[in-house]
């Protein structure tokens, strides 16, 4: 993470960079960014500056806080664990939304990772989950499940 100087070390260099652009479109760019790194300084600097007036939670609501965060990470690891070892059970339509689902959950631009690092992992756990269920010769899309 920059620090006060560096922000506006990076605004200054940005500023000379536009002034010496010979294309307009690049200089609006460069002036872009420095602006940006100019009002992140002056962040930097107003929470330096106002540090001590900030609100923060008392200790014990952290500690709760940091609690009720670990029991929801813990069913949502327990609910996507589920999701996995039933997966070759729920109908392809249903799997395609939740992949989609899945994959679009990260940053924008890792959303291309993510949905390979998902695919890696199913197509490496293929065979740990439940056996695909029998559909009769019916299609795995419009099969209905027999129990719930």
């Amino acid at each position: 993470m920059f620090n006060i100087n560096q922000y506006r070390a990076k605004a200054a260099e940005y500023g000379a960079l536009s002034k010496s652009a010979t294309d307009p479109g690049q200089a609006r760019e460069f002036n872009k960014s420095s602006d940006s790194f100019g009002a992140l300084a002056e962040n930097e600097e107003w929470l330096a500056d106002n540090f001590d007036k900030i609100l923060r939670l008392p200790d014990e609501k952290q500690s709760s806080a940091a609690a009720i965060a670990a029991e929801d990470d813990h069913v949502l690891r327990c609910l996507g664990a589920a999701v996995v070892m039933r997966w070759n059970t729920i109908p392809t339509k249903l799997r395609r939304e939740l992949f989609d689902t899945a994959g679009s959950l990260g940053a924008l631009s890792a959303t291309a990772e993510l949905r390979g690092q998902i695919a890696r992992f199913f197509h490496k756990h293929k065979d740990d989950g439940a056996e695909s269920p029998n559909y009769g010769g019916m299609n795995q899309d419009t099969a209905a499940p027999t129990s719930l």
